[in-house]
């Protein structure tokens, strides 16, 4: 099976770009294109299991990365984690995926999806059997580690599948609004199951649960996505290796550096911590240089960024994006800390962020083709805003209702709206040979600001623990709400993003525009 089956006839683009009256008599109708059923799924059961195994990606995605935030207090205790690694447990898993998510991006574009996707769920079952059975906090380290190159397979991959499958239009907007929800509903279940282990059963089973999930994931997969290793190969894209080495090397070094700034035995005086970080942006540096002129096939194509609208977009969800990072952990630290929650009442008080992500995915499939991304853009930067600042002025002993409540709302409300807009506005601008850099490109931006702006939010409260924990903590709000409302700004003022309608695929535009027009060539010869 193939995905072009989305796609329409070359002879039928020119009917499709006619007014709706010439499109009703002589084409498709580019709405009715929008709501159907690809051909490539035999029947309604076929693109449900379709839909099921990519969004348990996005489920399990979340489930690894947060959940495993409630166990830190039990892991340290268990596996003796030094104070000085107590954030790699953690840190090791959005590293790896940070570092590798343009790599399998590009291996999707090579190799297909259905290869590439498999392969990370096939890995993540069985290096989340062996996290489970870590006998030391280095072992434990090593295979969240492997998890993360499982998931910088699976996300892309995910993504690319979903972006080449679906063709713009209301299917789509409601397909991706259900895998964006998704992201709160794997918090809300990593949160559940990980205060579930730790309280009540052994924090093992948290791994080894996700293992459970992410089989079932594999076989609905294997049996469900559609097979596209022909149609990549005669594409003929290649691999950068170039790009591959510094990407990684650069990214490694850059993350390291500021998350370990603060646990190094002198912390930024630790002559190792400034040698990394400069030698991090330099190779960065080379990665942009590299990329743009230097080879024929980059990893990161330069003119995605030429995309109007792209580079603003990219840029406040960096910093939207990391200030979500700070607001699930210093949100759950605070909650425990200073709220008295037991985990299991975390997992209760965070109840909102599921419900609100499954209610906004069903509405967000049918208005998204109907209102302004810019509007909905800034309603979600509003949620990004809220959410900091609800934790950032509660006062101790405040109440729930009055303070978390919302601030989950705003959550939801931030993340689940902004994650459905860049993903569909970044896959539908890129063509099919491009699917999988669009796929890789939302994540990469999403756990590249929050691995960074993590690393200088334990900075801020390092550097303000003399005015005692809770007002450190509040410090991070305030440096949350900051990067929020720089979101906000540059949201308003430099990102434009029409509502999401039906229209041609970036290829049927290309398409269209190398077509000659058969009318205008007669009326000259005439």
């Amino acid at each position: 099976m193939s995905t072009d089956t989305t796609q329409a006839p070359p002879a039928e683009l020119h009917k499709m770009e006619a007014g709706p009256e010439e499109t009703v008599a002589e084409g498709p109708d580019m709405e009715k294109l929008g709501r159907e059923r690809p051909s490539v799924f035999t029947s309604i059961w076929s693109e449900l299991a379709f839909c099921f195994s990519i969004v348990m990606s996005q489920i399990l995605a979340e489930f690894y990365i947060t959940g495993s935030n409630v166990l830190t207090p039990t892991l340290v205790e268990e596996l003796h984690i030094p104070e000085s690694s107590t954030i790699w447990p953690t840190t090791a898993l959005s590293l790896v995926i940070c570092a590798t998510l343009l790599i399998f991006g590009r291996l999707t574009d090579m190799y297909g999806g259905y290869l590439v996707f498999n392969a990370g769920a096939i890995w993540l079952s069985i290096s989340s059997i062996i996290a489970g059975f870590s006998q030391s906090w280095l072992m434990l380290i090593i295979f969240r580690a492997a998890q993360g190159l499982a998931l910088g397979a699976l996300l892309p991959s995910g993504m690319m599948i979903l972006g080449s499958t679906y063709r713009p239009g209301p299917r789509k907007n409601l397909v991706f609004s259900i895998y964006g929800a998704c992201a709160a509903l794997g918090f809300f279940l990593g949160f559940f199951v990980s205060g579930l282990a730790g309280q009540f059963l052994s924090w093992r089973w948290y791994f080894w649960i996700g293992a459970i999930l992410s089989a079932v994931m594999g076989v609905s997969a294997i049996l469900s996505v559609p097979k596209d290793y022909a149609e990549k190969k005669h594409l003929g894209v290649r691999m950068d290796w170039a790009g591959f080495v510094l990407s990684i090397v650069g990214t490694t070094l850059l993350v390291f550096a500021i998350a370990d700034s603060s646990y190094a035995p002198q912390g930024w005086k630790t002559p190792y911590i400034p040698l990394f970080l400069i030698l991090g942006v330099i190779t960065l540096a080379a990665f942009a240089y590299v990329e743009g002129w230097v080879v024929h096939n980059p990893l990161m194509p330069g003119d995605i960024f030429r995309v109007k609208h792209m580079t603003p977009l990219v840029l406040s969800l960096l910093c939207l994006y990391g200030s979500l990072g700070v607001f699930l952990l210093y949100g759950v630290l605070y909650m425990s800390a200073f709220m008295g929650a037991s985990p299991l009442q975390i997992v209760a008080w965070t109840v909102p962020m599921a419900v609100g992500g499954l209610f906004l995915s069903v509405t967000g499939g049918f208005i998204l083709h109907k209102v302004s991304g810019t509007i909905l853009m800034i309603i979600s930067c509003l949620g990004y805003v809220g959410s900091a600042l609800l934790f950032a002025v509660v006062p101790m002993g405040g109440n729930y209702w009055a303070y978390v409540f919302p601030a989950m709302i705003c959550g939801t409300i931030a993340i689940d709206i902004s994650f459905n807009i860049a993903n569909i506005f970044i896959t539908t601008s890129m063509p099919k040979a491009r699917q999988g850099i669009a796929g890789a490109l939302p994540y990469c931006t999403m756990h590249m600001g929050i691995a960074v702006i993590l690393g200088f939010a334990d900075i801020v409260e390092t550097q303000t623990k003399h005015l005692g924990k809770r007002e450190s903590y509040k410090a991070v709000f305030w440096f949350e709400a900051g990067l929020a409302i720089i979101g906000l700004l540059m949201s308003v003022a430099f990102v434009r993003i029409k509502n999401a309608e039906s229209e041609l695929t970036a290829d049927e535009k290309e398409q269209l525009k190398e077509q000659p027009n058969a009318e205008a060539v007669q009326r000259e010869e005439v």
